[in-house]
């Protein structure tokens, strides 16, 4: 029998890096594929056309073809006094849910990550606000702000209060009420994100600051904080940006009123849309908004990689 050394026997193949990459490549978009139709579709496309039509006079009920009038809707828009006013109603709702409803999701994931009998009830009673529809909420909190049988109301009178008054309505007081509701509903999902941050603080760095004599304050500066940062500051850009988008709980609460003193950006896309019939004007709107939007995103996307850089 001849035998076969190792100098004589054929080198593997090696496949080119170009095909074998060109090949990983492929695949890697047949597995995004799935998950990227739909954002193509339902939000790519939308906002594409969206764009178009802001360029357009496409209004509801006309017989006329829809005609291409460049800028004109932004120039209008620039001199739009009340879709001004409306933005600084949004940016004044945005931050005053925003600021008190982290501040008390901090307090209560601080209290839910304690060591407490029936903890579990408490953490599962936390997230009831975010199991409920937008909508939900709104009806309920109208029959707390009823001006007549409301459970508010009567809680002020029991207590010699006043006769209570209509929240909803008055000019004073129904941006503040809303508000109050803002906070209330959006605080389930920043507990939750806050309270998986404080869970993946390691238990020992606050065994070890405690031995070495740090208060309960100190701890919380030195050795929470650090590790909360970057889940506080995603949760609550991310908040900022869903509170400016709001839409469904204000319409139902007050539907903009009144006076216009809750009238959100979206509430004056809607009506200037589907009210009025100006469909490339509230096209144009929504432009606006978008940009907006997506400056609060450039600032923290570059906040983070900054902080990424340093770190």
């Amino acid at each position: 029998m001849t035998s076969v050394t190792e100098a004589e026997r054929p080198a593997a193949r090696v496949p080119r890096p170009g095909r074998v990459r060109r090949v990983t490549d492929r695949g890697a978009w047949f597995l995004v594929l799935p998950a990227l139709l739909p954002i193509l579709i339902l939000s790519v496309g939308p906002l594409l056309y969206g764009i178009l039509l802001s360029f357009t006079d496409a209004q509801s009920g006309r017989t006329a073809a829809t005609r291409w009038i460049g800028g004109l809707n932004f120039q209008d828009l620039l001199h739009d006094t009340l879709f001004w006013e409306s933005f600084r109603i949004g940016l004044v709702w945005a931050v005053g849910v925003t600021v008190p409803q982290f501040l008390l999701a901090l307090g209560l994931a601080l209290l839910l990550n304690q060591d407490l009998r029936l903890r579990w009830l408490a953490r599962a009673l936390a997230i009831v606000p975010w199991a409920m529809p937008e909508v939900v909420v709104g009806v309920m909190w109208r029959l707390v702000y009823a001006p007549d049988a409301g459970v508010l109301n009567e809680t002020l009178r029991d207590l010699g209060l006043g006769d209570g008054r209509d929240w909803l309505s008055g000019l004073g007081t129904a941006l503040p009420a809303v508000i109050v509701v803002g906070v209330w509903a959006g605080m389930p999902t920043t507990t939750v994100a806050l309270l998986a941050g404080l869970q993946n603080t390691p238990r020992e760095l606050h065994e070890a600051a405690a031995v070495d004599g740090a208060g309960a304050w100190r701890r919380f500066r030195t050795v929470t904080w650090p590790a909360l940062r970057p889940v506080a500051l995603s949760i609550t850009a991310l908040n900022l940006i869903w509170n400016f988008n709001s839409f469904a709980l204000v319409y139902v609460l007050t539907s903009g009123g009144p006076g216009g003193r809750t009238r959100l950006p979206m509430l004056f896309a809607y009506e200037e849309a589907f009210r009025y019939g100006q469909f490339g004007y509230a096209a144009a709107m929504g432009c606006v908004m978008v940009a907006a939007i997506s400056v609060l995103l450039a600032v923290f996307l570059a906040g983070r990689l900054r902080g990424g850089d340093t770190a």
